[in-house]
């Protein structure tokens, strides 16, 4: 969202400097009196810091892809370890130093407690609080571009000197930040999978880029009129703006970036984030027509093309992956099916399908209800009968090549389950109340999977919190641990899942799936489900089917639960939570509670847009 912003105001940065070329009497009355010799070092000078902002960057990426390829290195080896291991006791044992980092830092709030449980004013959304390492990591950036955009002007000469040479520096940083700025809105963003970070996590630095572009741009442009004004009054300004391209168009970009950056407040993106959305991206083709104009000739404009052609470049893998998905074979179709507690059962039967893994999610277009309207939901259940077989021949039934014709020719289905909201999914859920059986059929277009980076199978232990519709995340892991416990091909010995229900109506959700887990071989031998109902209509609601299946009235003690679970914990524990702010944060405080104590992990799901 603040592509455009940065871009918009880069292009006023930048007026300046591309005026040098089109010296008016108006311009030489305000003082641009800079030599050829200055403004070539100039430009060498600035574009030597825009690249040490690229290296450092870069430097990061690297230091985080060696940190994740050891991570992923021990979980690979503590799994093939523990694949005959029972007890797993090594794994047990926690590293000091490594628990103390992720106590204070990889784990920590900002505060004291809150992270994802939102911050309200009144009826507004005002966003959520950073982490620690988030907000330390951020803190470096502003500092290094705060130093790079002031370091090595010479602040003891003219003013006007140091005014010119400060106007250049910050609009070429501006322009260079925009290159990480686009990269990291992408939701084909490389990094995701190189680095195993979350989109989530990337939108949050995306945003905070955006806001430094934005600064810088600032920077510039005030020194451009303090600068002009200082040297020829406001007069001069008042020409430039009139009779100069170079000047007017900036103040277009600006205009349009101020504009951005109001809209892309927490209150107003949550409250109106389709309108948002769309106005976003025409403001952003918006400014980018302007900001090129501003920047011809000069060497940013290079960077700024860098920065269309990634966009343009993540747009089109975007667009490819929704036709390639949605089109062809009949087309991609899903059924809505009305569940109770303002739910939806949507089944999705994809054109041309893809390996499921748990963790994926995939934005879902329904133009009946929206044609530009695109959300994310995470898939709760995949059923392809062309694997089944493929499984069946591996265990040795016969398949005939009747069966083989039969399984190319079918769709895969992925299900999902959908809360009723406002807006999108308060369409979806009305569409198919329309319909006198509570289900109907409606042409989709499925862009993904994007996600399915996590993995579980390294641990011993697993437990699993989820709340309300966020079961929907954490069903495909207890599916995934289950069937390979039963097949001994990971490390898991104990799993439980804690499931956080207002009602126990909420159960019919993910019932047909539920009842598939618990026939599966073994099941009782690793999985254990605790559900808490927290507004119950009569204990009467309240039962427990069997010794591993309980339910339980009110809110969960989390740290309790948890307690339990590590006082006899296999191996080394993991701990994933995907639901409400509050409990989210509830799980990551009694998971740092234990660290140096446990050997545990913490894995987190959530969507902060």
């Amino acid at each position: 969202m603040y592509t455009i912003v940065l871009s918009i105001l880069t292009g006023v940065l930048f007026a300046g400097s591309s005026l040098a070329s089109k010296v008016t009497p108006q311009m030489r009355k305000a003082g641009h009196n800079e030599t050829p010799a200055q403004r070539a070092a100039a430009t060498v000078d600035n574009t030597r810091f825009a690249r040490y902002t690229l290296t450092v960057l870069a430097g990061i990426v690297v230091l985080l892809a060696i940190f994740r390829v050891v991570i992923h290195s021990v979980r690979y080896i503590r799994t093939l370890t523990c694949l005959n291991n029972d007890t797993q006791r090594y794994f047990r044992t926690p590293n000091l130093a490594y628990g103390a980092v992720r106590q204070h830092l990889l784990y920590a709030p900002l505060f004291r407690r809150r992270h994802l449980r939102e911050l309200h004013f009144g009826w507004f959304h005002m966003g959520y609080v950073p982490s620690r390492f988030q907000s330390l990591f951020l803190t470096a950036v502003i500092i290094m571009n705060v130093t790079l955009s002031v370091a090595g002007i010479e602040w003891n000469g003219t003013r006007a000197a140091a005014l010119s040479h400060l106007r250049n520096r910050t609009g070429t940083l501006s322009v260079i930040n925009m290159i990480p700025l686009v990269v990291l809105a992408g939701r084909n963003n490389p990094l995701i999978s190189l680095l195993s970070i979350s989109f989530d996590n990337f939108n949050l630095v995306h945003r905070w880029f955006g806001r430094i572009v934005v600064l810088q741009a600032l920077a510039h442009s005030v020194a451009e009129v303090i600068n002009v004004v200082e040297q020829g009054k406001w007069k001069t300004m008042r020409y430039l703006f009139q009779n100069n391209q170079m000047y007017w168009t900036g103040l277009i970009a600006t205009v349009a970036s101020v504009a951005i950056v109001l809209l892309a407040s927490s209150a107003l993106r949550h409250a109106f984030y389709e309108t948002f959305l769309h106005l976003h991206i025409a403001l952003i083709i918006f400014s980018l027509i302007f900001l090129w104009k501003h920047l011809e000739g000069t060497v940013p404009q290079k960077y700024l093309l860098i920065m269309i052609l990634l966009w343009a470049a993540e747009r089109f893998i975007r667009l490819a992956t929704l036709v390639y998905r949605s089109f062809g074979r009949g087309g991609s179709k899903a059924e809505l099916e009305l569940l109770p507690g303002d739910a939806c059962r949507v089944t999705l039967k994809i054109a041309r399908p893809w390996v499921f893994r748990p963790g994926q999610y995939a934005f879902i277009i329904v133009p009946s209800v929206g044609l530009w309207t695109s959300h994310p939901f995470s898939i709760a259940w995949s059923n392809n009968s062309a694997e089944e077989k493929n499984q069946d021949s591996e265990k040795g039934y016969q398949i005939t090549p009747d069966d083989i014709l039969s399984s190319s020719q079918e769709k895969t289905n992925m299900s999902l389950i959908i809360r009723r909201r406002a807006g999108f999914t308060d369409k979806l859920f009305e569409k198919a109340e329309r319909s006198p059986s509570g289900i109907t059929t409606v042409s989709v277009l499925v862009e993904g999977p994007y996600g399915g980076h996590a993995s579980l199978q390294s641990y011993g232990t697993v437990m699993i919190f989820a709340g309300g519709v966020g079961i929907t995340h954490q069903v495909p892991f207890i599916r995934d641990l289950v069937a390979g416990y039963a097949s001994g091909t990971l490390a898991a010995r104990k799993v439980v899942l804690v499931w956080v229900i207002q009602s126990p109506e909420h159960l019919e959700w993910i019932r047909p799936w539920m009842t598939t887990i618990l026939a599966m071989d073994k099941r009782r031998d690793i999985l254990r489900i605790q559900l808490f109902v927290t507004r119950p209509r009569s204990t009467k609601e309240i039962h427990s089917p069997s010794a591993t299946v309980q339910m339980f009235p009110g809110k969960p003690n989390v740290d309790t639960l948890i307690e339990m679970e590590a006082e006899n914990q296999i191996g080394a524990m993991g701990v994933s939570v995907c639901g409400t702010g509050g409990l989210s944060d509830d799980v990551r405080a009694a998971v740092r509670r234990r660290q140096g104590y446990r050997n545990i992990d913490f894995l987190e799901q959530g969507f902060t847009w």
